[in-house]
């Protein structure tokens, strides 16, 4: 199998509720994102993207789109966690995103692998797709999330 793989980076604050250490309390993190597409190599005498699975500018333009500029700069939060969705409701122009389970790097890797998943799906009738999101929190820890298919 032949696969590509684009790397961007962003940063974001979150907080994990119940943790029993220090990630409890508000911070952020200089995330990178790793994401891997499979597919056919397109064979179209004179299209840009002649001999590519898909052009790597192609690739970091839709992750922006859809992820990385929504979540650069924002608060990741839990929706359940309403004490700070309440005080980062008082900021004014504040960047909040509110996501459906705890801010883990686990859990923030499947919301973006179901994000980016779709974005990607077969856009050049190439079989095109997601084959693997990795998304490190820090140099040294990180989730990684692959296509079951």
């Amino acid at each position: 199998m032949l696969t590509i793989t684009r790397k961007l980076e962003f940063d974001a604050g979150h907080r994990i509720p119940d943790h029993k250490s220090q990630c409890r309390n508000l911070h952020g993190h200089r995330y990178t994102l790793e994401i891997t597409l499979t597919g056919n190599i397109i064979d179209v005498e004179g299209n840009s993207d002649n001999g590519m699975i898909m052009d790597f500018s192609d690739i970091k333009a839709l992750a922006k789109e859809h992820l990385v500029d929504v979540w650069d700069h924002a608060f990741l939060v839990y929706e359940k966690d309403t004490a700070v969705r309440e005080f980062l409701a008082s900021l004014p122009n504040h960047k909040t995103v509110v996501i459906d389970r705890i801010p883990t790097v686990e859990n923030l890797a499947q919301v973006a692998f179901g994000i980016l998943k779709a974005a990607y799906k077969d856009r050049y009738g190439t079989g095109l797709h997601l084959h693997k999101l990795v998304l490190h929190e820090t140099p040294n820890c990180w989730a990684e999330i692959t296509d079951g298919q």
